[in-house]
């Protein structure tokens, strides 16, 4: 849950919003592609994740699942 001092603080910070919509750009590419449907219980993975500086490319994405992602992700 998201707490209204969270969202002022951290998660409505310009940066931080640019950083979800590239996630979003990114579920919704792997859609358009067929590799990503909606309820199936996987993550798109950036192989070079965007808090480094990675991209959101076909070439840069693949499909996890979602223990395997985030256990991967500090």
């Amino acid at each position: 849950m998201i707490t209204n001092s969270e969202y002022e603080n951290y998660q409505g910070k310009p940066e931080q919003i640019k950083k979800t919509a590239e996630r979003v750009k990114a579920r919704r590419m792997m859609v358009k592609a067929g590799k990503a449907a909606k309820g199936d219980g996987k993550d798109v993975d950036h192989v070079k994740p965007i808090r480094s500086g990675g991209s959101t490319t076909i070439n840069n994405l693949r499909m996890r699942s979602r223990s395997a992602n985030r256990s991967d992700n500090k």
